[in-house]
Formats: structure tokens, sequence, C-alpha cells
């Protein structure tokens, strides 16, 4: 809590290294005194980050795995994302099985977790560098506590599809069915070409 546990609490949970954007967050946090950030993970970036956030809310955890990652989650008020790199977003996902509203760049694989028939609901994204769309983005939910708790919801229940029996079920009744089916067309389309062919 940094010594100011009334605060909101955003949290980025992922690699500290300068590929990252995580500098964007300084001039995004610069905007919201009412909030407090904390940087979980680890990076060759570190160093420069504090440096660059010396005195301001901001706390460096280190490396958490474990219970210690989940209860960091659980801390939490809202997730950010600055990164236009991330290819699967698995930190996303993990924040969203956590309850967390997530900010997001609108880059990388990020717009598949959270589609367009999505956003407003299960999380937000933004246009990648600019710091006005984020804030319009975070200041609602670090203002508004029945939205967090909203959007954490629909989003823990919307990530649910990620889970791998669910995946494994969606291939074997959608995917493989309409496999199966489309064989059985093609088939059916030859077996009348092959009869007309030899007159059978």
């Amino acid at each position: 809590s940094d010594g100011e546990p009334d605060k909101p609490l955003i949290v980025y949970v992922g690699r500290l290294g300068v590929e990252k954007s995580l500098d964007f967050l300084k001039r995004v946090m610069d905007e919201l005194p009412e909030a407090r950030i904390a940087f979980v993970g680890d990076g060759p970036y570190r160093a420069e980050l504090e440096r660059l956030f010396s005195g301001t809310p901001a706390v460096f955890t280190g490396m958490l795995h474990g219970e210690e990652l989940s209860r960091a989650y659980a801390s939490g008020d809202v997730f950010v994302m600055p990164s236009e790199s991330e290819t699967l977003g698995l930190v996303v996902l993990e924040a969203m099985s956590s309850g967390l509203p997530v900010v997001a760049a609108r880059a990388g694989g990020i717009p598949d977790i959270i589609p367009d028939d999505r956003r407003g609901k299960t999380g937000y994204l933004y246009a990648p560098g600019d710091v006005g769309d984020c804030l319009s983005k975070l200041r609602p939910l670090v203002g508004d506590e029945k939205l967090r708790e909203a959007i954490g919801k629909a989003a823990r229940a919307d990530v649910a599809k990620y889970d791998w029996r669910v995946a494994t079920r969606k291939i074997r009744d959608e995917e493989y069915g309409g496999a199966v089916w489309s064989w059985r067309r093609r088939r059916a389309s030859f077996s009348r070409h092959f009869r007309r062919l030899f007159r059978i």
C-alpha cells in the first residue's frame, strides 16, 4: 500500500523491459494523483523505472510466484498493460481471472482477449501511446468501486472460455462437428459424381 491504503491501486505484472512501454505509465500516473501503482516483476529496466517513479506512490515488488502473485492480483483495483508487443497476453488473462478490470493498449494479441463486442464490459483498450485515451478508461475505474466490481466480475466470467477444458469442448463440439459435416457433404457430392460417371 506504500502508506496510502485508501488510494486505488493500479497493478502491472510482467517483465520490466524497455519494450513494454512502461515509461508511458509515468505520464499517466502524473495525471492520476488519486491512485497508486505497483510493478510486479523484474527486468533490465527496473533501475531506470525506479528512478523515473522516485517520489511517487509507486511500489516495485520484484518477481512474485504462486500465492504471493495471487495476493498481488487480489490487492489491485485495476490492471494496466501498456505493452504494444504482447502476443498471448497471459498476464491479462490472469488479471481477468482474478476479477481485475483491465485497461490495455490496443495492440498485439490483447484485442483477441477483449474484442470489440466486449470492450467496456470486460475491459478497456486505448490507442497505443495516447495518454488521454488511456486516462479516459482509467479514471472512471479508479473513481468508481462499483464499476470496478462489475467489470471485474464480467471479466472473470468471460475469461473462463480460455480454460483448456472449455477450449477442448469447443473444438470437439463445434470445430470437429463442422469438419465431419463438411467431409460428409463432400463425400456425398463425390459419390453422386462417381455414379454419374459410371452410371451406377
